[in-house]
């Protein structure tokens, strides 16, 4: 009977103990981001149904707009509501309404998300590497089987992990994407220009007028 070697136990359990490690480091990542946001959002509950906050007065917040480059959903009280709130001082310092966030992509979203996933998926990589390099320091061919199998394992246990690293973010290609904020601007802007436009049309008739 052909026997395994020791070290080719030593490197199938070590690869083991890294793809474990890899899924505790990226599992600690995920608690910690939920605990965030629990932390900044106290009291507010996220209802997939309506796509909408809950605030703790049972008040909404709807969708208002959406960042492209951090993928991340905005939703704002309504500012009558808010600023007739009794608890409105310790709920937040803005006249437009409570403001909410939302990573509209499954974890990770986060820069500092994909970081740690990141960090996961290295030590995922070192999963697969030890028992391939012993794989050629090995004599028996039971041995080498054995760490060639726990490798090809390891690969595809890292598949979940690197999955979410491999896909960017969805391009808007164009699309304007502006939070409330900008929108308002906008719109006052927009009006000026038509009161100008008007003032000089306007300024123009009276000087056509009198010269005839």
């Amino acid at each position: 009977m052909t026997q395994i070697e020791v070290s080719a136990w030593l490197a199938a359990g070590y690869a083991v103990v890294l793809v474990l490690v890899a899924y505790g480091i990226d599992a600690l990542a995920r608690r910690a981001q939920l605990t965030l946001t629990d932390h900044h959002a106290p009291g507010f509950t996220y209802h997939e149904d309506h796509d909408a906050w809950l605030c703790p007065q049972d008040q909404w917040l709807w969708p208002q707009s959406f960042d492209p480059d951090n993928r991340v959903m905005r939703y704002r009280g309504s500012p009558s509501v808010c600023n007739h709130c009794p608890v409105k001082d310790s709920c937040t310092t803005s006249d437009d309404g409570r403001e909410m966030r939302r990573m509209v992509d499954t974890w990770p979203a986060s820069e500092s998300a994909r970081f740690h996933r990141g960090i996961a998926c290295a030590v995922t990589v070192l999963a697969m590497v030890w028992p391939l390099a012993t794989a050629f320091t090995v004599n028996q061919w039971s041995s080498q089987v054995l760490v060639l199998g726990v490798a090809v394992a390891a690969a595809l246990a890292s598949l979940p992990l690197w999955s979410h690293l491999r896909h960017t973010p969805a391009d808007p290609h164009g699309v304007l994407v502006k939070s409330l904020d900008e929108n308002l601007e906008d719109r006052a802007a927009a009006a000026a220009a038509l009161a100008r436009r008007a003032t000089t049309y306007a300024s123009d008739r009276r000087s056509e007028a009198g010269r005839a």
